[in-house]
């Protein structure tokens, strides 16, 4: 090789990598939405606005944001700060300012997806809705999908004048009309976030709700009365809100199944400042500390103005996984209703069976061969594949339970073989059995046995006289009991606050739905309702919105902490059957981590006795005790100064958990202080009542609190003992009873690891 082709080999690999690395640092950083926490008394007194003061900042770094493009929100009233798109330099160069409080990326979330009013005790001529006016005069704001705002369920029939403190607005598209009225006072868009960070694909600048839930959840919290309602006949009565007469604002915060935090943050900014009297949140995000926890930082701003914030507790099911726990929310679980939804079979030998059922369309099966495929193992479970066609076409047919098989897998089975229809066996089913792809009875085991008996007794005479679909069945038992999915305690951010606070129905609710969302299916056939049947907890939260309304009626003058005080220390831990609340799915007795307090009772929380009050003060010396820096405690407080009266996390809460150590060297004992004000009879004397479990003693001192005036307050100590046989987990109650049939509960959880 020559010196002069070796020296331009020389030259051109370095140009090669000058290049490299050149291309390496000029490489683009990648725009992140990013949730700015500021201190608001550094803001210069030129700019007139929080906002105005945030565009300066952004466009005064050196590689200077388009404020326009840019800037998604400028909080005023969860939080002082603004959402962004930044980059992590332009980030950087933020957290320089002495102004600077915290910076976290934001995170995306989601969802937690006419007969509950009755189960709830709620009637015409007596209790909460007669007192209450059904709500009059309360506004209820929802954060959600949107909503439909031609349903029944909003129509102002009956709905008072709106409420001259009211500062909202109905936001037009701009493309169709989207009306309100004296029902539905409100509806605006936050979907900015969401739309930066790519997640929907056109525009959306209309409150309408193309996902049917916040349609479903605002209706229930407050939907006007709709007679005849039902979904496919099934449920069919009188469709109504807890609150009726209460107005509803909804805030949109999706369009499809991402939510992100900034635009959450936004639309509770705005219902604070258009004057909600309650928040419902139907919706969540991963649990974290309460100063990185957009709902918690906006919740306790709200709950600083008097307004009650009502959230669903998630849908995880398992222990530990409890969502929206900070303690200044009411954190709300599910339950199911007294209520089925059936069909029946009656065989050749006039026996007659109910089972579950969901099939959307009232179909009559009459004087149809009966078929089991006994002697074949894949048969009688309808594996996929196995039947015959020929065998099998046009007659009804008994599927065996299967644990490699679920119900769905079995009717496709059935509907590829063009079976008229089946009988399916399984040991326990989810809350709903819709989606059967042909008419199907799903029994249990035990029943189903009976008739698979008939069914080879009769050998090729057994036949099915009628089957019968789209009924209702009222009084099922036991209920209510807890949802399988209801995201159960321990709280994974703060065991020492029981959570969820309460249950309430959340299990096949009906409720309005937009009439172009498909609900279900008959063949190649989609099919559409004017209300729908949903669970989760997003269906439970409105139902303790309504009833927060209800009570905010009927006590203005409660504070967000009395309210959840009065549903708590007054909700039913008993079901239908006379029996401690069960679990779904084992039918095993439940226990505080998974209902809190118990199911909800509109009509005695109007009326508890006692309540347990939390004001500011209490709220912020509670998170003074979690060790949280300075930067932390003015994220959450919105404040650069505070006092901590006190340390220590104890809160004036109206529940216990007692969290123990097996080590040998740790106390055995733990105490709470608690301060109770009587909203009942101004002369009342309350006892303390104990009830225990094996290895834990409550000591109560005093026993005995004497009031002679209303509002007056009576503090006491409860010591909780445990000894060498206490449980890991274990309950107990402390009930304080008066003459005049007041009884206050309050769980008492002890955890002993």
């Amino acid at each position: 090789m020559s010196s002069c082709n070796y020296h331009l080999r020389i030259l051109s690999l370095l140009l090669f990598l000058l290049l490299g690395i050149n291309n390496a640092m000029s490489e683009p950083e990648e725009y992140k939405t990013y949730i700015v926490h500021m201190d608001n008394s550094h803001k210069p007194s030129s700019f007139l606005t929080h906002e105005s003061w945030h565009r300066a900042t952004l466009k005064s770094l050196l590689n200077p944001v388009d404020d326009k493009e840019m800037l998604l929100y400028s909080y005023n009233h969860v939080m002082h700060g603004f959402s962004a798109r930044l980059t992590p330099s332009q980030v950087s160069e933020i957290k320089k300012s002495s102004a600077h409080i915290a910076t976290y990326e934001e995170r995306f979330g989601k969802l937690f997806t006419t007969h509950s009013p009755e189960f709830l005790g709620l009637r015409h001529s007596s209790g909460l809705w007669n007192v209450s006016s059904y709500g009059e005069g309360v506004i209820v704001g929802l954060i959600d999908s949107g909503v439909w705002p031609e349903s029944e369920s909003f129509r102002e029939k009956g709905m008072p004048p709106i409420p001259s403190r009211w500062k909202g607005k109905c936001q037009n598209s701009t493309s169709t009309p989207f009306p309100c009225n004296r029902k539905l006072i409100g509806a605006q868009v936050f979907i900015k976030g969401v739309q930066a960070a790519g997640k929907i694909d056109s525009p959306d600048d209309s409150p309408r709700d193309f996902l049917g839930h916040g349609t479903h959840t605002s209706s229930t919290a407050a939907g006007n009365h709709v007679p005849g309602a039902s979904q496919f006949g099934y449920a069919k009565g009188i469709a109504r809100g807890i609150a009726p007469r209460a107005h509803v604002a909804m805030y949109k915060v999706s369009s499809g199944e991402d939510i992100v935090e900034s635009d959450v943050l936004a639309a509770m900014d705005q219902a604070i400042a258009d004057g909600v009297d309650i928040m419902s949140l139907s919706l969540g995000f991963d649990q974290t500390p309460y100063f990185q926890d957009v709902i918690a930082i906006a919740s306790l701003s709200a709950i600083e103005k008097g307004i009650v914030v009502v959230c669903a507790a998630g849908n995880d099911g398992a222990p530990n996984s409890t969502h929206n726990a900070a303690p200044w929310i009411t954190t709300v679980g599910a339950g199911t209703l007294d209520r089925s939804f059936t069909a029946t079979v009656t065989l050749g030998n006039n026996l007659t069976f109910e089972g579950k059922s969901e099939f959307p369309d009232r179909v009559i099966v009459r004087d149809t061969p009966l078929y089991y495929g006994k002697g074949d193992f894949n048969k009688t479970i309808c594996s996929y594949g196995a039947l015959n066609w020929s065998e099998v076409v046009g007659k009804v047919v008994i599927c065996d339970n299967s644990n490699s098989l679920s119900i769905f897998d079995q009717a496709a089975e059935l509907a590829r073989v063009s079976a008229v229809a089946g009988i399916l066996m399984t040991d326990w089913t989810s809350f709903g059995v819709d989606g059967l792809s042909i008419p199907s009875l799903v029994l249990p085991p035990s029943s189903g046995a009976l008739i698979r008996k008939y069914a080879i007794g009769a050998a090729g005479e057994a036949e099915v006289k009628i089957m019968r679909f789209v009924l209702t069945s009222f009084g099922t038992k036991p209920a209510p009991q807890v949802a399988e999915f209801s995201s159960k305690g321990p709280d994974p951010v703060n065991p020492n606050i029981l959570k969820p606070d309460i249950i309430a129905p959340g299990v096949q609710v009906l409720a309005a739905f937009p009439p172009l969302i498909p609900v279900g299916q008959i063949g190649n056939y989609e099919l559409a309702s004017d209300y729908a049947l949903l669970s989760g907890t997003s269906m439970s939260a409105p139902h303790v919105a309504g009833v927060a309304a209800l009570l905010k009626a009927v006590h203005p003058e409660w504070s967000p902490a009395a309210i959840r005080s009065a549903l708590m220390t007054t909700a039913d831990t008993i079901d239908n059957n006379g029996t401690t609340l069960t679990n779904e799915v084992t039918d095993l007795p439940g226990t505080p981590l998974d209902y809190g307090a118990g199911h909800i009772n509109p009509n005695k929380a109007m009326n508890p006795g006692l309540i347990y009050d939390i004001d500011w003060q209490g709220y912020v010396d509670f998170l003074c005790g979690l060790g949280y820096n300075d930067a932390e405690m003015r994220s959450i407080l919105r404040q650069s100064q505070w006092n901590c009266r006190q340390e220590g996390t104890e809160l004036n809460y109206p529940s216990f958990v007692a969290i123990f150590s097996k080590n040998a060297s740790s106390p055995n004992v733990k105490n709470f202080t608690r301060v109770v004000t009587n909203v009942g009879d101004d002369q009342s004397v309350y006892q303390a009542v104990a009830e225990t479990t094996h290895g834990i003693t409550i000591r109560v001192e005093p026993p005995t609190l004497t009031f002679t005036n209303k509002y007056q307050k009576q503090s006491y100590v409860v010591s909780v003992q445990i000894d060498g046989k206490s449980p890991p987990v274990a309950y107990s109650y402390l009930y304080w009873v008066d003459q005049n049939s007041h009884v206050v509960a309050s769980p008492v959880v002890v955890l002993n690891f």
